[in-house]
């Protein structure tokens, strides 16, 4: 008996050579619950031979939809639009447009301005100016100035609503 303690002593390594081990704190060691664990999606050959996902998740994600635009209601019936120019600055501060006009243009004529996802309204040309004179009628090819309800971008088109 006295001989079996030397040997176990013996094997037993002294706590001045070795160092000790430090203990692994990792995500690895922790026990998670099953709600916390993400699902694996399974992977199935379709019958052309390409991968096809067949996971939930996946199948649950709806694609973003464009609301539709709807005509706004001018209040005439049988009006004609007739495209009169294109919008190629705005001033966001004092809410005035720059338009190139491809048409004649009066003071009190009802217009149109679309373009973008959301911009489609009506309205009456209240005042024209070029360089900051007021004026009452524009000619084709000129670029005026015509102050809008709503904002508009470069590139919106401007319609003359003809009764």
């Amino acid at each position: 008996m006295i001989s079996e303690k030397k040997t176990l002593k013996a094997i037993k390594p002294s706590s001045k050579t070795s160092k000790p081990v430090p203990k692994k704190t990792s995500s690895v060691n922790k026990k998670l619950k099953p709600d916390q664990i993400n699902p694996v999606p399974k992977k199935t050959v379709s019958a052309s031979g390409q991968p096809k996902n067949t996971s939930k998740v996946s199948k649950s994600i709806a694609k973003p939809t464009k609301p539709k635009l709807k005509k706004p209601q001018t209040g005439i019936k049988n009006a004609k639009e007739k495209a009169i120019g294109k919008v190629t600055h705005y001033f966001d501060k004092v809410k005035v447009c720059v338009l190139k006009l491809s048409g004649a243009l009066l003071v009190g004529d009802k217009i149109r301005i679309k373009g973008g996802r959301d911009t489609d309204f009506i309205q009456k040309v209240s005042s024209i100016e070029i360089a900051g004179e007021k004026i009452i009628q524009a000619k084709k090819g000129q670029e005026i100035g015509v102050k809008v309800k709503e904002k508009v971008r470069a590139g919106y088109k401007a319609f003359k609503i003809e009764e």
